[in-house]
Order: structure tokens, then sequence, then C-alpha cells
């Protein structure tokens, strides 16, 4: 027997065991079926949807600090850079 032929053998072997597997399956998956009776569809309940509501912020204005405050603020800044270790 040649390789060619040798080939088309097994081709033609693997087509029919292909088939038979095939056609066992549904043999089965029938005879699960019906077995099983006919099927009764559940009715599909519909849930409701709930509207987020938008909840509106008030935007703050940014208040500006008095000259008080700000000279307060540059105190601190000029005092806090003394006290670090890489100062001189």
């Amino acid at each position: 027997m040649s390789h060619a032929s040798m080939l088309k053998a097994r081709r033609k072997h693997q087509k029919n065991r292909k088939q038979r597997d095939l056609a066992a399956k549904q043999e089965k998956r029938a005879a699960k079926l019906a077995l099983a009776g006919p099927v009764v569809k559940k009715e599909k309940v519909k849930k409701e949807r709930v509207k987020k509501e938008k909840v509106h912020v008030e935007k703050v204005k940014k208040v500006k600090p008095t000259k008080e405050e700000l000279g307060r603020q540059a105190a601190k800044k000029s005092g806090a850079g003394a006290g670090k270790k890489g100062a001189s």
C-alpha cells in the first residue's frame, strides 16, 4: 500500500468514526429531550428602573483673606524655615 492511499484510508476511517460518534450523540440527546417532556417557559419579570436624582451642589465662593490674615501667614512661613536642619 502506498503512502498516499494509506493517508486516504486513514482520512476515510476518521470521517466514518466521526459520523458514528455524532449519530450516537444525537440519539442520546433526543432520548434525553423525550424524557424531559414539554418545556414550560417562565414568565419574564421586568424590574422597575429607579431614576437617580441629581443633587445640585452649590459652589462655595472663595473668600479673600484680609490684610491681617495675610500678615500672619507670611510670619508663619518665614518663622518655619529657620527651624529646618539644612538652613544656616
